[in-house]
């Protein structure tokens, strides 16, 4: 076995599951809290795993709807997932100590500008949502009795409703600038979105020395931040 992967294999000390981007670099100033400095920038780096300035402590950078498997199956310890990641997951086996409070944003519906939302969801109409957020739209319409044809996309969710592929959209608003620029208007909002740290509950339970240093490091940052 080669010694890179043997080191791989025979780790153990704690993971932390993470993805590139807005997560990531909302993420640094908690890390810094729990005492922990990565040593690449996922950015500029191919590498995927990642060490850190503590010995017992190693990055993992994958896919945002990764994480909560990654984490759920053990190869994790810990990760950082947003909320619309994890209602899709469904969350089974995951303890979530921690709400982060950062890369908030908000589920909506959208549609294109001029369409009559609110008329065709009173008239008892069946439309069709485009959005990869099957659970959270199927959950919404319906607790509204409302009627979907679901169609599940993975991207460019704004150019569904242009070019007659849906009706609405169910998708993460930030700014709306997105929105706006397709000549779309967000109408009804579903929920509040914001990340999570997860923990694998037998990690947990036979890592705790290690674990719950790096909790209470992220839970002192956060009510840092809020009290600000």
């Amino acid at each position: 076995m080669q010694p890179l992967i043997q080191a791989i294999m025979t780790y153990t000390g704690i993971t932390l599951a993470l993805s590139k981007g807005r997560i990531f670099e909302e993420t640094l100033p908690l890390l810094a809290a729990a005492g922990i400095t990565p040593t690449e920038n996922p950015e500029s780096s191919r590498k995927l795993i990642i060490g850190t300035n503590r010995a017992d402590v190693r990055l993992i950078i994958v896919r945002a709807s990764d994480v909560p498997t990654y984490v759920q199956y053990g190869a994790a310890d810990l990760g950082i997932a947003g909320k619309d990641v994890l209602n899709e997951h469904g969350g089974n086996g995951l303890y979530q100590p921690l709400d982060l409070q950062i890369a908030c944003c908000r589920m909506m519906v959208a549609v294109r500008e001029g369409y009559d939302y609110a008329g065709t969801v009173k008239q008892g109409a069946r439309i069709r949502v485009a959005t990869k957020y099957v659970n959270a739209a199927r959950e919404h319409f319906a607790g509204k009795g409302v009627h979907i044809d679901l169609i599940k996309l993975y991207g460019s969710m704004e150019l569904a409703p242009l070019v007659g592929l849906s009706d609405v959209i169910v998708d993460l608003v930030s700014t709306g600038g997105t929105l706006k620029a397709n000549g779309l208007v967000a109408v009804e909002h579903i929920s509040d979105i914001s990340s999570r740290l997860i923990v694998n509950q037998a990690a947990l339970k036979l890592k705790r020395s290690l674990i719950q240093p790096v909790i209470d490091g992220f839970s002192s940052a956060v009510g840092t931040r809020g009290a600000a």
